[in-house]
């Protein structure tokens, strides 16, 4: 919802090994200040407890009903802060919460049952002063040059998961060389997290280290060895280890281009509700993608990774579940040999 513009929209993504179907929709506001979009709508049936998603017939093929249970309490993170020359960027707030979720999905006419038992879903919110996004966003010429000061990250790594009674949230970011330090940009949080048996029991994390493993020589993680820190001193052991291709957000209508107007969910896109959809290859990773508005993006690779996830308890109990991670790196990490040529998203115009 973006009420200083009157516009509120959203999307639903399906990845099938790297086949990643979305479907985008957008209206005004406050014509109809409910939580429906077209086809999709999403009903609180009991804040924080349980959640209905539903999208129906619409001509993307895809489409859903199923209801998303929490499994433990929503974790608030540390308040989103930076600035540039002084002037605040970012001013937000954003809570992470595991969970599980039934009903069905259907794709092409084919149904699936989501079990509740076997089924894994995340969710997390966010609200307040995100960044400025092209193309709402000032022209760069009328303003001084980008100064934000401040330590720069070069590295996010967050996660929010569940393997039956054990669930959790956490998150960290690092600098260039490897240190988890507050830092003045869009999230900047060092660490924060915390694990939970159901709604009752809390093991606060205080810190973590990892070791990490790439596909060859590319971005993409091939498996995480996260040891995370109570405030006990007690270390639990996660291995998280990808189940397919990372999906990729730039089809999901944030990003000047993303919709086929060339705007995105923060513009108007006409009268009435907008509903449109598209698919991609995204088997092979990294890969070109151009956008609407011409824009090409090259050496890109997905930062949403669908994780088997199995903890270890200090006392040597074991679960394993599943769980979503959002990986991403802003600049080279020497210490697993990412270089600046390695780490390089190109972007140019379409007629470069």
């Amino acid at each position: 919802m973006n009420p200083n513009t009157d516009l509120v929209g959203g999307y639903v993504a399906f990845n099938r090994d790297g086949h990643q179907r979305t479907v985008r929709f957008s209206r005004t506001w406050r014509e109809l200040a409910d939580t429906q979009v077209g086809p999709f709508r999403i009903e609180f049936l009991e804040p924080f407890k349980q959640i209905r998603l539903s999208l129906t017939e619409n001509e993307s093929g895809m489409a859903l009903d199923v209801i998303w249970h929490g499994s433990a309490p929503a974790f608030e993170e540390a308040h989103h802060w930076a600035v540039n020359r002084g002037r605040p960027t970012t001013d937000q707030t954003r809570y992470s919460q595991p969970g599980r979720v039934e009903g069905w999905i259907e794709l092409d006419g084919v149904r699936t049952t989501v079990d509740r038992e076997t089924w894994y879903a995340s969710r997390d919110h966010s609200w307040g002063l995100y960044h400025s996004k092209a193309p709402m966003a000032p022209n760069a010429k009328w303003l001084p040059p980008y100064e934000p000061g401040g330590i720069q990250r070069a590295m996010r790594f967050w996660t929010i998961f569940g393997s039956g009674e054990l669930s959790g949230f956490f998150g960290f970011h690092e600098t260039a060389d490897g240190r988890q330090v507050k830092m003045n940009d869009t999230f900047g949080t060092p660490f924060e997290g915390a694990l939970y048996f159901g709604w009752d029991d809390t093991v606060e994390l205080v810190g973590a280290r990892h070791e990490l493993k790439f596909d060859g020589d590319k971005k993409i993680l091939a498996n995480a060895t996260i040891t995370l820190v109570d405030s006990d001193g007690g270390e639990w052991t996660q291995v998280q280890t990808p189940v397919t291709v990372p999906w990729v957000a730039q089809t999901m209508g944030y990003d000047k281009g993303s919709w086929k107007d060339g705007g995105s969910l923060r513009t108007y896109h006409g009268a009435g509700t907008t509903v449109e959809w598209d698919e991609f290859d995204f088997t092979e990773q990294p890969f070109t993608h151009t956008m609407y508005d011409g824009t090409v993006l090259e050496n890109l690779v997905g930062r949403e990774y669908l994780m088997e996830i199995t903890t270890t308890a200090p006392d040597g109990r074991t679960w394993t579940g599943a769980g979503q991670t959002e990986f991403f790196l802003d600049g080279p990490f020497p210490r697993y040999g990412i270089t600046p040529e390695a780490h390089d998203v190109r972007v140019r115009p379409v007629d470069y």
